[in-house]
Formats: structure tokens, C-alpha cells, sequence
């Protein structure tokens, strides 16, 4: 009989602060960014914060930066598909 053991993470309450601190701090150059005109990079600089945002949420909520390898590399082969699927429906809109 084989008994199985999880593995928790308990990751500190000072670290989560830092992380939710991050987070705050992103959203008010999100805010930022929109004052400025800055042209396609807007959009650019906008989607990279939002980018970052959301692997932090995903590294640190989610507990995804202590997962093994093999649920690492199944995310991100889902939000591929993910990018691949949006992407071709803006070639969509793009080419009408």
C-alpha cells in the first residue's frame, strides 16, 4: 500500500504584502500610462503590465511557482493555445 503525501507551501505573510504591494504599484502605472500619449505603445506598455500582473497572481495565489514541472509546463501550453487562439482572431478582424 502506498501512501500519499502533500506537499504544502506556506508562503509568508510578508511576501504576500510584497506581492499585493507589486500588484498595487502595476495598476497605478496601468493608470499612468493612459495619461500619456504614447501611441500604439499604449497598448504595448498596457498588455505587458497586465502580463506581469498576471504571472504574479498566478506564481504566487495559485501557488503555481511551487507546482513541479510537469503542471508548469501544462499551463503554459494552455495559455499558448490561448495567445495562438486570440491572435488568429485578430488576424480575423484585421483582414475583413
Amino acid at each position: 500500500m502506498t501512501t500519499h503525501t502533500d506537499e504544502h507551501h506556506i508562503i509568508s505573510f510578508g511576501k504576500l504584502t510584497a506581492v499585493w504591494a507589486t500588484l498595487l504599484f502595476l495598476t497605478a502605472v496601468t493608470i499612468l500610462v493612459t495619461r500619456f500619449d504614447l501611441g500604439g505603445l499604449k497598448v504595448i506598455c498596457a498588455l505587458t503590465v497586465a502580463c506581469t500582473k498576471a504571472g504574479l497572481v498566478i506564481a504566487f495565489f495559485m501557488h503555481m511557482k511551487y507546482e513541479n514541472r510537469l503542471m508548469q509546463l501544462l499551463l503554459f501550453v494552455a495559455l499558448v493555445t490561448l495567445a495562438i487562439f486570440i491572435g488568429l482572431t485578430f488576424f480575423d478582424v484585421l483582414y475583413r
